[in-house]
């Protein structure tokens, strides 16, 4: 019995060791390597080129998988339904340079890029109108709806302005 008892305090004072951790002790940094993964990204944004800047959160998504997991058997797809329609026609290319480019780097990498016709038609497009590495569907409500029926995980890319530690140290000058 007394042995057990020693086993038991060891456990707790094991276990209790990372309760020690105090405000002043540093993250930990956890590369666990990430299975393939099945990704599906919303877009739904007020600005045109808020859609440009989001595709930088894929970007981020794929060199995650890239450097930590299985890239080859992920599944990345984007389904477009918001102002970014205006950045994804190919009749707007001289408005918002580089977005084709952006976009192909995406598709070349496997991400599958969907517009909403409903979308399109609202905004004054076409479905012909938009980037050929771009799909038009009947309605982004039922390609997220099917997506997520095949096991996708949902991913909203919402924008917000970006604070730096800089700005954070102005705001509290304490903090230096």
């Amino acid at each position: 019995m007394k042995h057990l008892s020693c086993a038991l305090l060891a456990l707790a004072t094991l276990g209790a060791a990372p309760a020690m951790a105090g405000p002043a002790d540093a993250s930990k940094f956890d590369a666990t390597p990430y299975k393939p993964q099945k990704a599906l990204y919303d877009f739904n944004f007020a600005k045109p080129l808020e859609g440009k800047a989001a595709l930088g959160y894929v970007r981020n998504h794929l060199q995650a998988l890239k450097e930590y997991g299985d890239l080859k058997n992920s599944r990345v797809v984007i389904v477009a339904h918001g102002n970014e329609l205006h950045a994804f026609s190919r009749l707007n290319r001289a408005a918002y340079p580089g977005v084709y480019e952006d976009l192909k780097a995406l598709v070349d990498a496997g991400v599958t890029i969907r517009v909403c016709s409903n979308a399109a038609r609202s905004r004054g497009y076409k479905p012909d109108e938009f980037y050929d590495l771009i799909t038009v569907v009947p309605a982004a409500v039922s390609e997220l709806a099917k997506y997520q029926n095949e096991g996708y995980s949902y991913m909203y890319a919402e924008m917000f302005p970006r604070q730096t530690r800089e700005e954070i140290v102005k705001q509290f000058p304490e903090l230096q």
